[in-house]
């Protein structure tokens, strides 16, 4: 990860700038640079990934334009190619491309990129800004006025806090250009439903996904992979490791008392021929860890929280043991092939209306959590599921297919890796939610833990301070006045909580676990 900002405009207060940059210096502890454009501050933290050399330090200049960008551009070469008949690179760093780019075709780039990026722009030749965001949003960004009406941007929400009175994230597949947003990519939208068979489906998904991994296998720094052993990191893992020369190094982590999916993991690294790590945790490692992940996240959403306890100590304890610097992770196929409380999809078109919500708020919710727990960690997190290409065909294959008819959640995720990519218990095996995997304690460690810090009148008295996304349980409330402590008055960041449908019968729960679910059966043991 990097971590950017964009001050775009005469700059109010230099010192609060300079305050509100530090503090993601942790997703880019390499080098760090300031730049005067003439017209405001572009700010740039570098973690080296590609391009490891000094030549690849941000933000790039050419003919008086200025670029700062985090992010990663599949298939650069092939552009860099085309490019170098007009212009000379001094890196090996993917973003170098970008300012020639921008030269040869203004914002139609945007829709051009294969990447996962966000990155602000100024224009020398015209004296404007310009932003940018990946369609999914898995680069984080985003926006605020100061009190001038100038647009700030930034990596995360604590490099605004007491910038600007109001925080809001940048909407994915969009750019900033004249003082508007304009989409330019909406992966949610389907031009044409796919009507391919049910063998053709999962062949496809089976070699885009396999193209999706392989492509974010390239680096200069050292690649590794979180594998909880159930399907999706699995798959991930799998994959990877057939194309990789060595064996992969892959991490698990679990409670000390009833870790669930450790030993699934283990059997999934055996299979594979993985070097494998498992960490093991505590309630005293949960708990005292809460409030650093909260802040960390900027999230009050008790699904996010709670799945991002291990993934913060797991990501942890890999940058402090190890020399890796890339981590592959399995997010994104629940929003696309379903999860458990999508079993009760009353319809086809209720499935894909569901799914097209869910990749909306990804940013929101577990690609926030990923890109948090990964990055203060000083680590870049790279995504397959997320790989736009397999995206936009898995969310055009027609829902009636997508649907759990089968007896089996993700049954064409599952059917397009038969054979002898997983043993056929992991493949096969019940979902379960992460932070049940990590153990069931985890979540009630969580929950105990809330019961204690308010008796039932404070608990009542305060959850009725918050009109938007009013706590609803003791956890949800402890959550949310950490937040606040840290992002006050911020919360419109996050749209809501992250909830089955509750419109849906068998989906009216007052928790977010999957484990409240009736259909929940067999997953997480």
């Amino acid at each position: 990860m990097c971590s950017i900002m964009g001050y775009c405009g005469p700059v109010l207060d230099m010192a609060a700038f300079q305050r509100g940059f530090s503090r993601t210096v942790t997703r880019g502890p390499d080098d760090s640079r300031v730049v005067d454009t003439g017209r405001g501050l572009l700010g740039f933290h570098r973690l080296s990934i590609m391009g490891l050399t000094p030549a690849g330090m941000q933000p790039f200049v050419r003919e008086g334009s200025y670029l700062v960008c985090n992010g990663e551009i599949y298939g650069f070469e092939a552009l860099k190619r085309q490019l170098e008949e007009k212009y000379t690179f001094q890196s090996g760093s993917d973003c170098e491309i970008l300012l020639p780019l921008y030269f040869e075709h203004g914002v139609d780039m945007f829709a051009m990129l294969d990447a996962e990026f966000a990155c602000v722009l100024y224009d020398g030749r015209t004296g404007e800004y310009i932003a940018a965001r990946d369609p999914i949003g898995i680069r984080p960004l985003y926006y605020g006025y100061d009190s001038q009406g100038t647009i700030l941007f930034a990596s995360e929400p604590k490099n605004l806090v007491g910038l600007t009175d109001r925080i809001l994230p940048f909407p994915p597949g969009h750019y900033y250009k004249d003082g508007k947003f304009v989409c330019y990519r909406d992966m949610t939208r389907v031009d044409q439903v796919c009507r391919d068979d049910l063998e053709t489906v999962c062949r496809n998904i089976r070699e885009k996904l396999i193209a999706g991994v392989e492509k974010r296998l390239v680096a200069d720094a050292k690649v590794g992979f979180l594998l909880s052993g159930g399907l999706d990191s699995s798959l991930v893992c799998a994959i990877a490791a057939r194309r990789s020369k060595r064996p992969i190094r892959t991490f698990a982590i679990g409670m000390r008392e009833d870790a669930i999916d450790l030993k699934y993991a283990r059997q999934v690294a055996d299979y594979i021929g993985s070097d494998h790590r498992e960490v093991l945790i505590t309630r005293e490692d949960v708990i005292s860890s809460l409030e650093t992940v909260i802040e960390a996240l900027g999230t009050f959403d008790i699904t996010t929280i709670r799945a991002s306890m291990g993934m913060y100590l797991l990501c942890r304890a890999i940058h402090q043991n190890t020399n890796i610097r890339v981590l592959l992770t399995g997010e994104i196929s629940d929003e696309l092939f379903g999860y458990k409380y999508t079993d009760y999809a009353p319809s086809p078109e209720a499935f894909q209306a569901e799914s097209e919500k869910r990749v909306r708020e990804l940013h929101m919710y577990d690609v926030l959590r990923a890109d948090r727990c990964i990055s203060v960690n000083s680590l870049e997190a790279r995504v397959p599921f997320g790989d736009l290409d397999f995206v936009e065909y898995v969310m055009s294959v027609d829902p009636a297919l997508k649907m759990n008819t089968y007896g089996k959640g993700k049954y064409l995720l599952r059917r397009a890796f038969e054979g002898d990519w997983l043993p056929q218990g992991i493949l096969w095996r019940e979902k379960a939610a992460f932070s049940d995997a990590v153990g069931h304690s985890l979540v009630d460690d969580l929950k105990e833990y809330a019961q204690t810090c308010y008796t039932d009148e404070e608990y009542e008295a305060l959850r009725r301070k918050y009109g938007h996304a009013r706590p609803f349980t003791k956890e949800s409330l402890l959550y949310r006045e950490i937040f606040e402590k840290y992002y006050p008055g911020q919360s419109q960041m996050i749209a809501d909580f992250w909830m089955p449908n509750r419109s849906w019968e068998g989906c009216d729960v007052d928790d977010p676990s999957a484990r409240v679910l009736a259909n929940y059966g067999e997953s997480g043991v």
